[in-house]
């Protein structure tokens, strides 16, 4: 076998090997997520954590487009806009740490870097949505006075302890058994 077929092949072997992960980085895994019915008020609802509560409570959302992967419990992205006007960002527990995590390009509604930006000048306002939707995970929503809502998964505090191997810290829930 010549020298230049031999370079085509590997060369054309690693192209293809590179689309193929491109491919199932970006668009594979990705599905979209759908939210329950309409309530009886005919909305549908995303949850947030109201201050000193636990469980997260309902709000009104309309417009919600969302994506998940079961390849990793932090790719869900969403975006929704809050349909009530008495809405009350200082009713809810604030987000620790929030850091929106990229979308794929091609779920164009959710651009993290200007999120995360909005957060840090205060343009937007950071709720927990629910603590340990999946354990060591938060869901975080982030609320524009205008209504426009974005939410993603991040790890919290007790997740990036365990996902080390090392015991929960005190205050967290116990972890699942492996395996389950």
């Amino acid at each position: 076998m010549n020298g230049k077929l031999l370079g085509s092949l590997l060369i054309g072997a690693g192209l293809i090997a590179g689309a193929a992960m491109y491919y199932l980085q970006v668009y594979a895994f990705y599905e979209p997520v759908e939210l329950g019915p309409e309530n009886a008020d005919g909305f549908v609802a995303m949850g947030a954590v109201p201050l000193g509560g636990s469980e997260p409570v309902p709000i009104p959302i309309d417009g919600f487009s969302g994506i998940d992967s079961t390849s990793s419990p932090i790719r869900f992205r969403a975006c929704f806009r809050v349909t009530d006007d008495a809405f009350d960002l200082g009713t809810f527990t604030p987000a620790e740490d929030p850091i929106p995590l990229n979308a794929p390009r091609w779920f164009s509604c959710f651009d993290a870097a200007q999120i995360g930006a909005d957060l840090a000048e205060g343009r937007a306002a950071a709720i927990l949505g629910e603590e340990n939707v999946i354990y060591g995970i938060d869901r975080v929503l982030a609320i524009y006075p205008d209504g426009r809502g974005y939410a993603w998964h991040q790890i919290n505090a007790c997740g990036e302890v365990v996902f080390d191997g090392r015991p929960a810290p005190e205050g967290c829930p116990p972890p699942p058994a492996p395996g389950g």
